[in-house]
């Protein structure tokens, strides 16, 4: 029974479910926009703006994979007290306060020079990315729920944002890098992160209300399994070794393109292409996240990954490269919608948020590790090329042990 008082909040819940039963395209679209904020834009324009930051500042490939050492350092810390935010906050709450946050600190990186200054600003910025991922996967779940037979295109949807973050980074920075030295700005690559948190504030704007529609997730219930590390130890193992090489090829594959004479033309065409395909990702994969209930699919997709992450290591060949570029944009965001599937197939509605933050959590450590080790690597004798072929070897390892990721029984 509700009382008086309970009635208006469960015809307003019921309200907001309505509009994403009824455009759940349109809704997955919007909150799309949120990993686009967290991942494509937040994190991986930086992979755009390593090489004028570099040849600026005077960093060694170290320093520079340091920066974003300290973006998945604070992405892990973000993914510890995410649950707990949630709790307080609400998932909505906490999305669109990590996005605006987002935004504040890229405008700040157009602000400072000094290295720790930009340190900072990467793990704040982290921070933010893991508020806003994990509170996105958590209703991009929810939305799912609602569409069981779409359930894997819908999710899919979500982290396909990424790609439209990647492609709109790919076309601001270049753009805002010109006009800056048309106007003989002492550090050119200040203003591309001026345009791009300007960017990641419009996104929210846009993906707010939709978000807000999706709800909050259901109390609690008693007797229904929780989320165990244990139940889940070869998914969190094979997602570790993804975060730690997949991490390596998006930081450096622009500096390495560059390296090898690609034209700047041709780089902008690279990266947006890489980008558009994250976004066709969604449909590629819907299919397989649907069928496979354990970690079948993160091993699968691993693989792959790790043939494509070796192949500029190999040859600077335009259409191998290209190729290289368009097959990871195609699968590498999908492993992270896998993890979401493998959450929403073996456990309660009440535990997902638990469950999409420990893969979180995981996922994070491994980038932590990962571009501080290929830029050690790419500083040697071996160069950028011996990076990527310990990114690619990180990527088979992962693949071999998610393979090993059982289902858990029934929840009924």
């Amino acid at each position: 029974m509700y009382n008086q008082k309970s009635i208006p909040t469960f015809r307003a819940r019921m309200s907001s479910q309505g509009i994403s039963i009824r455009h759940p395209v349109a809704t997955a679209l919007a909150l799309s926009l949120a990993a686009a904020v967290a991942l494509g834009i937040s994190r991986f324009s930086y992979g755009l703006l390593l090489p004028p930051m570099r040849s600026d500042l005077g960093w060694s490939y170290l320093l520079a994979g340091g920066m974003n050492t300290a973006n998945a350092l604070g992405y892990f810390i973000g993914a510890l007290i995410t649950p707990a935010l949630m709790r307080r906050m609400g998932v909505w709450r906490l999305l669109i306060a990590g996005s605006v946050l987002a935004g504040i600190f890229m405008l700040v990186s157009g602000l400072v020079t000094d290295a720790s200054a930009l340190f900072l600003q990467r793990v704040c910025a982290g921070i933010a990315s893991s508020f806003i991922f994990i509170a996105g996967g958590v209703l991009s779940a929810r939305l799912g729920s609602m569409h069981s037979k779409r359930a894997g295109f819908l999710i899919g949807l979500y982290y396909g944002g990424t790609g439209i973050g990647i492609a709109l980074s790919a076309l601001l920075v270049p753009a805002a890098l010109a006009s800056a030295q048309e106007h003989g700005v002492a550090h050119t690559w200040q203003w591309p992160w001026l345009a791009l948190g300007i960017s990641c504030l419009l996104a929210t704007a846009i993906l707010a209300l939709p978000a807000r529609a999706i709800g909050e997730a259901p109390p609690g219930q008693g007797g229904k399994r929780a989320f165990a590390v244990k139940d889940f130890f070869f998914g969190l193992s094979g997602y570790f070794m993804f975060g730690m090489g997949y991490i390596g090829y998006m930081t450096f594959v622009i500096a390495l393109l560059k390296q090898q004479g690609m034209t700047p033309g041709r780089i902008t065409l690279f990266y947006t292409l890489l980008g558009l395909a994250v976004v066709a990702s969604s449909r590629i994969w819907a299919r397989m996240l649907d069928r496979f209930k354990g970690g079948e699919s993160l091993a699968i997709l691993n693989g792959v990954l790790g043939v494509v992450c070796i192949l500029p290591a190999l040859t600077s060949s335009v259409p191998v490269v290209f190729l290289s570029g368009i097959v990871f944009g195609g699968v590498f965001l999908s492993v992270v919608a896998s993890t979401t599937a493998l959450v929403r197939h073996n456990l309660p509605q009440e535990s997902w948020s638990a469950g999409i933050s420990a893969f979180t959590t995981a996922f994070a450590f491994g980038q932590i590790v990962g571009p501080t080790m290929v830029g050690w690597i790419a500083d040697g004798p071996g160069g950028l090329e011996r990076g990527l072929i310990v990114s690619a070897v990180a990527l088979f390892i992962g693949a071999v042990l998610s393979a090993r990721q059982k289902p858990l029984a029934s929840l009924h």
